[in-house]
């Protein structure tokens, strides 16, 4: 190799036997690597050096740091690179099950500040908190969950970025029958949407029934759904209208299966790296989107079931308390309402949010206070729904 290209970039993420460590084994359950013939790749811009990979450090500097003094420090100097992270294994389950359902195309990677495949390019953005366990933490504190955590809510986004990435890469929102099926990819997008949660129309794979916000999003969802592994969407969407539409992406996928795509660009929009941005004013523009501050109006109740007082300071956060009885309380007041259960758990969110922010504590007498937040929540999912309040923000 040429003493000009040791220092090249290289696509980092593609695991071939060649690029294993010796001392690597197959963990249990893992996909078989992917064939080099077929690489995929993750726009991180790893360097190689005298053939050792240059890895982000698994204890930078800011994680140890509390939460006040890490807030000031901006997107781009976190210094993130997917290499290292647990998102590695998770994209090489991807780019596996891509493989196996024949597909030659492999989206490219990068970290930004949110979930997102822009429109035009056939890539996926990974917010920057995936990339380190302390900005998960971090994640969870500000915005009361972290949208990917887990592996398999992780998987479940990724196969649906996928979708996008394909669509914009074969630019399939342009045929006639994928308008019949989903409609036309240039409906403006709402900023907010009231889904039908018994429609049939739709397949589920993210919650908030979220195929019905927009066509985009309903043929990224269909996909995603195709795309599990042993999803058995035949039988589950069996007399269903979405059959139709997952029928339709399994003969599009066949025909498109090996063909080179018509967009190629691995074009970075908003990486990490280029964010001049704070993370306090990272969060506090999100946290004015989702209106996680806003004031709601649960408080004057969740103020009579909990306590401010400072006599009741050493006890029980509120908010834990919420999150410990959660599904006791979405069973017993979906089973009184009617409701399903993401119809409820919005409105508890709403209260776990408040109760945080409020500094709610738990009074003495858990059981009696376990009755009464069942009440109090039967009685707000049954007004909420009757002022028409729920409403999904996109």
């Amino acid at each position: 190799m040429p003493a000009e290209a040791e220092t090249r970039v290289r696509t980092c993420a593609t695991i071939v036997p060649e690029c294993l460590p010796k001392r690597w084994k197959p963990r249990r359950n893992s996909p078989p690597p992917v064939p080099s013939a077929t690489p995929f790749r993750v726009e991180a811009a790893v360097t190689i050096s005298k053939n050792r990979v240059r890895r982000m450090p698994s204890r930078p500097r800011w994680a140890r740091w509390p939460a006040e003094r890490l807030l000031q420090i901006r997107l781009c100097d976190l210094d993130l690179r997917l290499q290292g992270t647990i998102m590695e294994e998770r994209i090489q389950f991807l780019q596996a099950e891509l493989e196996r359902r024949g597909l030659r195309f492999r989206p490219h990677f990068w970290l930004s500040d949110e979930w997102f495949s822009p429109g035009g390019v056939p890539g996926i953005s990974i917010p920057f908190y995936l990339a380190h366990p302390r900005l998960v933490r971090l994640e969870s504190n500000q915005m009361l969950e972290a949208e990917g955590a887990s592996r398999s809510w992780c998987m479940r986004i990724l196969r649906h970025e996928t979708g996008h990435a394909i669509d914009h890469a074969y630019r399939l929102r342009r045929r006639r029958r994928w308008q019949q099926l989903f409609g036309h990819s240039s409906q403006p997008y709402p900023t907010i949407y009231r889904p039908r949660p018994f429609s049939r129309r739709y397949v589920h794979n993210l919650d908030s029934w979220y195929a019905q916000s927009h066509p985009d999003e309903d043929f990224a969802e269909t996909f995603a759904v195709w795309l599990t592994p042993r999803a058995v969407w035949r039988r589950r969407y069996q007399g269903w209208p979405a059959l139709l539409k997952l029928e339709y992406v399994e003969e599009i996928m066949e025909e498109i299966g090996q063909e080179i795509p018509s967009i190629r660009t691995r074009r970075q929009v908003d990486p990490v790296s280029r964010l001049r941005k704070t993370l306090a004013e990272h969060y506090q523009e999100r946290r004015r989107r989702y209106g996680i501050d806003d004031p709601t109006p649960h408080d004057r109740q969740l103020k009579e079931l909990f306590s401010d007082e400072p006599r009741h300071a050493h006890r029980e956060a509120a908010s834990v308390f919420l999150r410990q009885v959660r599904p006791e309380a979405l069973e017993t007041v979906c089973r009184w309402t009617g409701q399903t259960s993401y119809t409820v758990d919005q409105i508890l969110k709403e209260m776990i949010s408040r109760c945080r922010k409020l500094r709610l504590r738990l009074r003495p007498g858990r059981t009696r206070a376990r009755e009464d937040l069942i009440a109090l929540l039967t009685t707000k999912t049954v007004h909420d729904l009757q002022r028409a309040r729920l409403h999904l923000t996109l």
